[in-house]
């Protein structure tokens, strides 16, 4: 069978043509570049089983395309579990990983078939003490990592030394414990922290294995890849390569996951937006997008990230200008004191690696409609038959 032509729609006639077809704003998704970051991954940890975590964009398209390159799913919600079952997930393929649960999130997630969870205080070991024959956990663990542009340590996972006395409380609730986990942050610069929360984890297993506490047999190393964004990181496998090294003396018998999210939606999408409105105001050139910080931008706000901008006209002059979105608040401001070539109303404004964090994280503030998410490149089988609001497949 011949295979589908692939599409860059990351080029400026491919943008234009999209935009012309969907209008604007729009989150154009390409179905190849999530493939080609899971392969990356693959590579540069062999041995690792890949959950996607479903929330830097929980999209259709994105799940369909990580299930068919072999990949699983890292659910955290009850939403989440929702829409792996509308997808049709093989729920054997789902683990959730929230440490932090509400009641009816755990019997969702046991209803759909999901028996993998995560808990790191008494509290929530607790709410497994009747689900003893239907649930295991992994233990999170707290390394904390100041240096992350999101130090996930801060809110979730037990201390190191806490670990064995949580381990035996759920050992008399007859609570199974299968292994530990741990996530060292996100858009972590390098793997250091990764490579001290495996040695220790290590040693916290082994401790728990002689006690009798649990089988211990997985380890969750979390996620925290590093992408690029305004500045270049590191090459993921040399990235991972300190981390590769951590894990080799791990014993065969021990599974090892990681919750990439971020490395894999990120570099896969990028946000198209339309001068709506111009003004010359103190010197600079305001252009008034329509789309901004209450809708795809919004990762600025939430997820700390700087994304690269483009204009898809080009001038040899550029003027000091700003970007801005569409909404009465004055806080809707995308970026300032950029050189710009001088743009007209209906030009086109390009956000790179807009992948995670935004579409997500966007509202319908003022009215103002989130993106239209455009798959590109999907294949036939992949979809799964789901649609979701504003959604288009090209």
């Amino acid at each position: 069978m011949r295979r589908p032509r692939y599409i860059d729609p990351f080029q400026p006639a491919e943008i234009r043509r999209l935009v012309g077809e969907f209008g604007s704003p729009l989150l154009i998704l390409d179905c190849e570049r999530v493939r080609v970051q899971l392969r990356k991954l693959k590579k540069a940890l062999p041995r690792v089983d890949l959950h996607y975590a479903l929330k830097p964009l929980p999209h259709p398209a994105v799940v369909a395309t990580v299930l068919a390159e072999g990949a699983s799913l890292d659910l955290a919600t009850s939403g989440e579990v929702h829409l792996a079952r509308r997808l049709g997930v093989d729920p054997a393929r789902c683990i959730h990983t929230h440490p932090i649960k509400r009641p009816a999130d755990i019997a969702n997630a046991l209803e759909f078939g999901v028996r993998l969870f995560v808990a790191d205080n008494p509290d929530e070991v607790r709410k497994f003490a009747h689900l003893t024959d239907r649930a295991e956990l992994l233990l999170r663990v707290s390394f904390r990592n100041p240096g992350a542009m999101v130090d996930l340590s801060r809110k979730f996972g037990c201390d190191p030394e806490d670990l064995l006395e949580l381990a035996r409380l759920a050992a008399d609730l007859g609570v199974r414990v299968s292994g530990l986990s741990f996530h060292v942050g996100s858009q972590v610069r390098d793997a250091a922290r990764h490579v001290e929360a495996v040695n220790a984890c290590m040693k916290l297993m082994r401790a728990a294995r002689r006690e009798r506490l649990g089988s211990f047999d997985v380890l969750d190393i979390g996620g925290g890849f590093p992408i690029d964004y305004a500045q270049p990181v590191q090459d993921i496998g040399r990235f991972c390569a300190p981390l590769r090294a951590a894990l080799a003396p791990l014993p065969r018998r021990v599974r090892v996951i990681a919750e990439p999210g971020r490395y894999i939606a990120g570099p896969a999408a990028i946000g198209v937006a339309t001068v709506m409105g111009r003004a010359r105001r103190e010197g600079h050139w305001w252009y008034y997008l329509d789309d901004g910080l209450y809708g795809a931008w919004s990762g600025q706000l939430f997820d700390h990230a700087r994304y690269p901008v483009e204009p898809l006209r080009d001038a040899a002059e550029r003027l000091p200008s700003v970007l801005a979105g569409p909404t009465c608040d004055s806080i809707d401001v995308i970026a300032e004191n950029l050189m710009l070539p001088q743009l007209k109303v209906g030009d086109l404004v390009v956000g790179r690696a807009m992948g995670a964090y935004t579409w997500a994280c966007a509202t319908e503030f003022n009215f103002f409609p989130k993106p239209t998410v455009v798959a590109v490149n999907r294949r036939p089988g992949d979809a799964g038959g789901v649609m979701s609001v504003g959604e288009c497949a090209a």
